[in-house]
């Protein structure tokens, strides 16, 4: 069964750049080199690296090619969209040779690996067009890093006759695009691969890819939910909501919600960083807010927490870097101590500082650094319960507080973690003409003979018509970073500017919002009705540019 709104929606019809509407025709730019690291990246990446940045524009007649087949894979996280990049790839290389075929890997990377695959006709695409989630084919978090997967790639890639992979995902997905690129060029295999910029965390932005897909969705969709609690907050006057927010490298997510639904207060992670600010330093801001509020009556508010603030204060930061290396040093040790032993063993490696730090957080806390980790070895934040922790702690200040007559009020918290609700949501109209115009705009990458290229579309504070379409090298988009313990090439993640319009904006309001109930209800997204209410870019990109 689909719902009434899945039905409705997938007669909606994508506007895109009116460059790629008919004919094309591409310019190249200037050699592009990588954002840091040049010399290492360049030996790397001999074969992909000084490309130039592509653009294409309208041209007379007709845009043909000969019949050819690609495959696509999903790559890591859901995000609201993907679908559409998918229908838009379909439908561009059908327009380019309606003999053309699509080809979507099962379960993400390791579906190219294990040559599991099918066709995708028409008949799938059209269920899917518009719709939230990956379903069409599957994700997954395999990481191509290995010749053997490269080699395993190309037979499969042979034998169905695919010209070119596309990878759909974020930084870390689309630096594997870029490694496989190199490999199969170096091999003169005849395979190009192409990537598309997806992530609702936001972090996968530059110059040329002003926003990742699903970024517009996802926040639309939290927004309307803080709306919702903030509106509840207002109403029963009893309650401060503690809110975990998606983002665990960058606070774009959180930042975003703040200036749709003005909140009372607002943690920003790099700014927490590079104010130097410690856990405690992050309490008393909390502390002072409530106890201003109560003041004048309010025992009510909301904070916003972004995922990975707790890696942002620089003595966690710290004693997380050291933990990385020590565990990536020490993990055949490490896998042979009893679980009940693991939290001590670690703290026995640590130098005297971190130690001490490791030892004074909370037991949950401390085992969640230590045991949890992800595939790149990474501290799984978003297992770390910091709203909660947050919240715990400004209870036990206010308590001191009121013992000294700081704090006159009363403090009761919620807590909610806003995540998972974000990332399969049915993507907006941006999202959904962004995504079937970077799909579009992939299509032409590969007609055009480009291997290596991460598919851009610009100028997106525009109508869709304005919008500027073209493609990007991955190799200028990296620099070298540690990763389980070695210096690993990876796209650069984009962090909340501190002097960049959006922060600077939220920075200009905040302390009124603190005070006052300046609460904002944005209400869900609107899929149908004036351009004004149904059309509008995220307030980051507005702020922006």
């Amino acid at each position: 069964m689909i719902s009434q709104l899945q039905k409705a929606r997938s007669a909606y019809q994508p506007k895109v750049p009116a460059a790629i509407e008919g004919a094309t025709k591409l310019a190249e730019g200037k050699a592009t080199q990588s954002v840091a690291d040049q010399e290492d990246i360049k030996k790397l990446f001999p074969n992909t690296y000084g490309m130039p940045i592509v653009t294409f524009e309208k041209a007379t007649g007709e845009t043909k090619a000969e019949a050819f087949n690609v495959g696509i894979i999903l790559s890591g996280g859901q995000a609201p969209g993907g679908h559409n990049v998918i229908s838009g790839i379909f439908d561009g290389i059908k327009k380019l040779n309606k003999d053309s075929k699509l080809y979507g890997f099962l379960g993400g990377p390791s579906g190219l690996v294990d040559h599991k695959y099918i066709e995708l006709t028409s008949d799938i695409i059209d269920e899917y067009r518009n719709t939230g989630g990956f379903d069409i084919i599957g994700s997954g978090r395999t990481k191509l890093e290995e010749v053997e997967q490269f080699d395993k790639g190309l037979e499969i890639c042979k034998k169905l006759n695919i010209k070119a992979v596309i990878i759909i995902g974020g930084d870390d997905s689309n630096t594997n695009a870029c490694v496989l690129a190199e490999y199969y060029l170096a091999k003169k295999s005849g395979v190009q691969v192409i990537g598309c910029p997806k992530t609702i965390d936001g972090d996968l932005k530059n110059e040329m890819i002003e926003t990742s897909f699903g970024f517009d969705t996802a926040t639309k969709v939290y927004s309307e939910v803080i709306g919702n609690i903030e509106r509840d907050a207002n109403s029963a006057k009893k309650y401060w909501h503690f809110i975990k927010l998606m983002g665990r490298s960058a606070s774009h997510v959180t930042l975003e919600c703040a200036l749709q639904t003005q909140p009372n207060v607002t943690l920003i992670g790099e700014e927490v960083e590079a104010k130097n600010q410690s856990l405690d330093d992050v309490v008393t801001y909390i502390a002072e807010a409530v106890a201003a509020r109560a003041a004048k009556g309010l025992n009510f508010g909301t904070v916003l927490v972004p995922e990975g603030l707790i890696e942002f204060i620089p003595a966690i930061k710290k004693l997380i870097a050291e933990l990385n290396d020590m565990l990536a040093a020490n993990q055949a040790e490490f896998d042979t101590i009893a679980d009940d032993k693991k939290i001590a063993y670690v703290a026995s490696k640590l130098s005297p500082a971190n130690a001490a730090i490791f030892n004074s957080l909370p037991v949950g806390v401390s085992r969640q650094l230590a045991l949890e980790r992800d595939p790149h070895g990474n501290v799984q934040v978003s297992l770390i319960e910091t709203e909660q922790l947050l919240a715990d702690m400004t209870a036990k200040k206010l308590a001191e507080w009121k013992k000294e007559g700081k704090f006159v009020g009363k403090f009761a918290t919620q807590h909610h973690f806003f995540g998972y609700e974000g990332r399969c949501a049915a993507p907006s109209n941006f999202d959904a003409d962004y995504c079937y115009s970077l799909g579009r705009v992939a299509a032409l990458l590969i007609a055009s003979g480009k291997t290596g290229y991460m598919s851009s579309v610009r100028n997106t504070t525009k109508p869709a018509a304005e919008w500027l379409a073209g493609g990007i090298p991955i190799t200028a988009m990296m620099n070298m970073e540690k990763r389980n313990g070695k210096m690993k090439p990876v796209i650069q993640k984009a962090l909340v500017k501190l002097d960049g319009g959006p922060f600077k904006f939220f920075a200009s309001k905040r302390a009124e919002w603190a005070i006052e109930t300046a609460f904002v209800y944005p209400g869900p997204i609107q899929y149908f009705g004036p351009t004004e209410v149904c059309d509008q870019p995220t307030k980051t990109l507005v702020l922006e540019h």
